[in-house]
């Protein structure tokens, strides 16, 4: 059955034309992402209508607009919930959408919040500290060498070739310059030096899969062994991807632990899991996006479909059945 779709999204054109930054708008998506998206509703039978950002989804709600469904990936602008400010005006006008809800989405954005609950429930996840002040960063106690990144930010937002730090004032100054950019608190972590892996899962409950276990090696023009942001700008160069696939024991080590952390937060309908090795090789949760990138030939969610042979369409197909059956239930 054909759905009434309303495409809900932060446009990254729309902001830099209003004044905003390059670094403001970096996690927002590009026209090419919004027109592959819409490509693929309509080539599945949808009748498809663009909304924008969170704003205008709630001037059209608030003037008795409504769809059958709204496929998010609005990030939101500002503040550390603001990837729930879509879910929760959906939730507060009883509009059905696509992925995770308003807590769920907030959780995962504050990377300390989301290791503390993966931690909880006994899943593997690097020892950290949250740091808040230049003198709290004098006072961390984990071993070097550590790696720091921003609390609440996506898209490898401050993740460059300083975030590892191998000594005590190198962590202070990178500390200093993150917070400066950022004005948040600082996650420092103890570093994983191993292999890094990320790993798709579409659907819900006892349904959920996943999609693929892909690798990211990092090449000899890397910026550091991390997935930094100018790596992955430049990850035709930098970065090669291979999928892991049974009886590789990652793989089945990387999904299962992908699995319980997507259960664990309380994902719904598709999520990115990433994971990277100790120095024992045993993989440790790092992060989850639950609203996974989908530029149809870059973001990692469509790349690793492609690897393992399921086309971009079939993607956003089972996204929007996996969603549409949640609420015919």
């Amino acid at each position: 059955m054909g759905l009434f779709i309303g495409l809900c999204y932060d446009l990254k054109a729309d902001y830099l034309k209003a004044g905003f930054s390059a670094s403001e708008v970096m996690e927002f998506d590009d026209e090419e992402t919004i027109i592959a998206l819409e490509t693929a509703l309509l080539q599945l039978g949808h009748q498809v209508e663009r909304v924008g950002n969170g704003k205008e989804l709630a001037r059209r709600l608030a003037k008795g607009d409504r769809w059958d469904l709204v496929f998010n990936i609005a990030e939101g602008l500002k503040g550390r919930s603001r990837e729930a400010q879509v879910p929760a005006i959906c939730e507060l006008f009883a509009q059905p959408y696509t992925f995770s809800d308003p807590l769920t989405c907030a959780l995962t954005l504050d990377k300390a919040l989301a290791k503390r609950v993966v931690r909880d429930r006994g899943l593997p996840t690097a020892p950290f500290e949250v740091v808040n002040t230049t003198a709290e960063a004098a006072a961390v106690s984990l071993p070097m060498p550590l790696f720091l990144k921003p609390m609440a930010e996506g898209s490898s937002k401050g993740v460059t070739g300083r975030s590892l730090v191998k000594e005590h004032q190198e962590l202070v100054n990178a500390y200093q310059v993150l917070h400066e950019l950022f004005g948040q608190p600082i996650l420092v972590e103890t570093f994983l030096p191993g292999r890094e892996v990320t790993v798709g899962i579409i659907g819900n409950g006892s349904n959920s899969r996943v999609v693929g276990v892909m690798e990211v090696i990092f090449t000899g023009q890397v910026e550091a062994f991390a997935y930094t942001t100018l790596n992955k700008d430049e990850y035709l160069e930098r970065v090669s991807y291979r999928l892991l696939i049974d009886p590789e024991p990652l793989a089945a080590q990387a999904k299962q632990l992908a699995l319980d952390a997507y259960h664990t937060l309380g994902c719904r309908d598709a999520a990115r899991v990433d994971l990277r090795c100790d120095p024992n090789g045993v993989l440790q949760f790092m992060e989850l996006n639950p609203l996974p990138g989908l530029h149809h030939v870059r973001s990692d969610l469509p790349m690793m479909g492609r690897l393992g042979g399921v086309t971009y369409t079939e993607i956003i197909a089972e996204i929007v059945e996996s969603a549409w059956q949640r609420y015919k239930c």
